[in-house]
């Protein structure tokens, strides 16, 4: 399922997810103060391009939950709207609701990036 659901991710859903992230990291890049926070926003581009078989793992301290509350605030919503819309309308047919899953579980990324890691 890991490699035909992310052709089949890429091409409904996935491309589109993946260049807001790469889009919301340029634009965290073009401060200094900024440049940690765009990084990370590439890393998790790559997950949202092909998240099957990979898992997200949350934790962190109170440094994370600063960037957190900061992230959320500026871009955070944003993209979690983005991810929650789109999962419901997969999640509305029965082959789709894998790829709505997905979705959510990047929705929920979007919200908590920092602290959190990728296996």
């Amino acid at each position: 399922m890991g490699c035909l659901g992310n052709a089949i991710w890429f091409v409904f859903g996935g491309f589109v997810s993946g260049l807001s992230w790469i889009l919301a990291g340029c634009l965290w890049c073009i401060t200094i103060i900024g440049i940690p926070i765009g990084i990370q926003c590439f890393k998790f581009a790559g997950l949202c391009f092909f998240p099957f078989g990979k898992e997200v793992v949350y934790g962190g301290s109170a440094g994370s939950l600063l960037l957190n509350i900061v992230w959320m605030l500026v871009t955070g919503i944003p993209l979690a709207i983005q991810s929650a819309v789109f999962g419901i309308l997969f999640c509305i047919t029965i082959i789709g609701i894998p790829f709505g899953l997905q979705h959510f579980k990047i929705a929920k990324l979007a919200l908590m990036p920092f602290g959190s890691t990728i296996k």
